[in-house]
């Protein structure tokens, strides 16, 4: 394949049902004017001017740490304010943690905003079953976006046969990484997890920390047991543990904790990390400070699009799969991720109806310019054929489309008891403060209280 050219529909091919295994509404003064979701129109029949509309939208893209997505939200917005000029769309711009708790916050005061940011599967469940989030099937099915997602992601986000947000992103979690800080101590791209590990070895030896990490958030230090129990127990067993068909005492799970302490002995990751939100840990990467940096496709645009990172440093970023381990289940094709962040709508939202029309608005936008002005991988299909794109993003792209699981980011896929339970967790086996086998008593025990 030439160069920055991708293949006509290449999204097309791929499916996402290898993923899954296994109240509120917002106090606002607005006046629903009772137009249709995706109708548009700003005159009633008899030509007088439509309702003023109030839309309050809250997201996790701030202009610092997301540039390029804060744009693309705020092109999108300005686009469809000056087409629908009785809409005004505000935003509330907040980090991915801040963004976590207000939501909860919101949804026990009931005041969720009219369109807000949520993730699929067991995070989105409570929320759904409290009855906080509106279905939206019926923008879903309509001519702006039927059959416009890519298979497998719009079902992330139904429960109980219905959806209640639509995904706008797809990822996958490659290692990135600093080709001149490789190339300075002689080393190659590891392909073993025994390679890897030398690798680690040598950079700490010569003063370099090895790894980027915040762990402070919790999730950033999953990725990195999750990838371990997938080399090593496969990508089935980690599945099984996770949605209570198999259990976390499986010896390669409590292997995949040993090593994750292992890596913590080898000073594999960045000092204070336990401490470090995760911009505080990307930071040694960005500022090269630290060799490597494992996370979602999400970081793409610092690494390609985004003009305020120096293209010096961008060139100089490259991804590898997380190495295979030997005597492992797990293969290099393997991978976790899923799909990204979706939009809801809120159930009681006093302007429902013209909140839909946004989000549909929005989600169409949205994959239509993202590759090209954000740089993120669309969970819509998008014909990228005449796009002159990073490699980065096209080599990226092709490994999403080529792989042979992708395992849904735990603390994603647990109901919310057992995903807090995993994510204290994790601090812990990274604080060493419980053993591997502590933590999978843990993780068992939660699963299957079933909340």
């Amino acid at each position: 394949m030439p160069r920055n050219k991708l293949t006509r529909g290449l999204l097309l091919t791929f499916t996402l049902a290898l993923i899954l295994s296994g109240c509120g509404g917002t106090k606002n003064n607005n006046a629903a004017s009772g137009s249709e979701a995706g109708a548009g129109n700003t005159e009633t029949a008899t030509d007088a001017p439509a309702q003023k509309v109030t839309i309050n939208m809250m997201h996790l893209w701030p202009a610092g740490s997301s540039a390029q997505q804060n744009k693309l939200v705020g092109q999108i917005i300005d686009e469809y304010q000056k087409e629908h000029p009785n809409v005004t769309i505000k935003q509330e711009v907040l980090e991915n943690e801040q963004y976590k708790n207000k939501l909860k916050v919101l949804s026990a005061s009931n005041e969720l905003p009219d369109v807000g940011i949520t993730w699929a599967a067991g995070f989105m469940e409570p929320y759904v079953k409290g009855g906080l989030f509106a279905p939206l099937d019926d923008i879903l099915g309509g001519a702006q976006l039927k059959d416009k997602f890519v298979a497998g992601t719009t079902e992330a986000y139904a429960v109980d046969g219905k959806t209640y947000a639509l995904p706008i992103e797809l990822n996958i979690s490659p290692i990135y990484y600093n080709k001149d800080i490789f190339a300075k101590h002689n080393l190659q791209v590891p392909a073993t997890y025994e390679e890897f590990k030398q690798v680690v070895k040598t950079l700490s030896d010569n003063g370099v920390a090895p790894v980027a990490l915040g762990n402070k958030d919790r999730w950033t230090g999953s990725l990195w047991y999750m990838y371990l129990a997938d080399r090593i127990a496969g990508s089935d067993t980690l599945k099984k543990a996770t949605n209570g068909t198999g259990s976390f005492d499986d010896p390669g799970l409590i292997q995949a904790a040993a090593e994750v302490q292992t890596l913590v002995d080898m000073n594999a990751f960045n000092k204070g990390f336990n401490g470090l939100s995760n911009d505080e840990g990307k930071s040694e990467f960005m500022n090269e400070k630290a060799a490597m940096y494992l996370m979602g496709t999400w970081e793409l645009p610092n690494f390609t699009t985004n003009p305020d990172i120096p293209q010096e440093f961008k060139d100089k970023v490259g991804f590898f799969k997380f190495p295979t381990v030997d005597g492992g289940k797990g293969n290099i094709n393997s991978w976790v991720g899923g799909p990204g962040v979706g939009l809801f709508v809120a159930e009681s939202s006093k302007v429902k109806e013209e909140a839909k029309a946004f989000v549909e608005y929005f989600v169409s936008k949205w994959g239509e310019e993202s590759v090209t002005t954000a740089g993120v991988i669309p969970a819509t299909k998008v014909d990228t054929a005449n796009s002159n794109l990073p490699q980065l993003y096209v080599d990226l792209l092709n490994e999403l489309n080529n792989a042979s699981s992708i395992t849904l980011f735990a603390d994603v896929q647990m109901k919310p008891g057992a995903a807090q339970v995993h994510l204290d967790m994790i601090q812990a086996l990274f604080g060493k403060a419980v053993t591997p086998e502590q933590f999978a008593a843990k993780h068992k025990e939660a699963v299957e209280k079933g909340n």
